[in-house]
C-alpha cells in the first residue's frame, strides 16, 4: 500500500515524503481557517472573520510557501507569497485598531 501511494504521488525518497507531509500539514492549517470561520459564524448567527482565521492563514501560507520553494513551483510560490503579505497586513491592521480602541477607552 505504501509503495502504491509513493508511486501515485511520485515520491522517490524519504526526504521527498517528509516534504509532502510538510505540504499536507500546511494545507491542513490553511483548511482549518475555514472551519474556524464557519464555527464562529454559526455561533454568532452572522458572517464573522475571527482573528484566528488570519493566524491560520498566515501559518498555512508560511508552510505552503516553504513547500512551494522546495518544489520550485513559481506559480505556487507567487500565490503563497502574495497571500502571506495580505495576511500579515490584516493582522497589523487588527493590532492597530485594537491599540486605538484601547487608547480611546483610556482617555474616556
Amino acid at each position: 500500500m505504501m509503495d502504491w501511494l509513493m508511486n501515485l504521488f511520485q515520491i522517490r525518497s524519504g526526504y521527498e515524503l517528509t516534504w509532502v507531509m510538510i505540504g499536507l500539514a500546511g494545507q491542513a492549517m490553511f483548511m482549518l481557517r475555514f472551519l474556524v470561520q464557519w464555527v464562529v459564524s454559526e455561533r454568532a448567527r452572522r458572517s464573522v472573520i475571527p482573528v484566528s482565521f488570519w493566524y491560520f492563514s498566515l501559518a498555512g501560507a508560511a508552510v505552503l510557501l516553504a513547500y512551494a520553494i522546495y518544489r520550485k513551483d513559481p506559480v505556487f510560490i507567487l500565490g503563497q507569497a502574495l497571500g502571506f503579505v495580505v495576511y500579515v497586513r490584516n493582522l497589523r491592521l487588527i493590532r492597530v485598531e485594537a491599540q486605538e480602541n484601547a487608547e480611546a477607552g483610556d482617555s474616556a
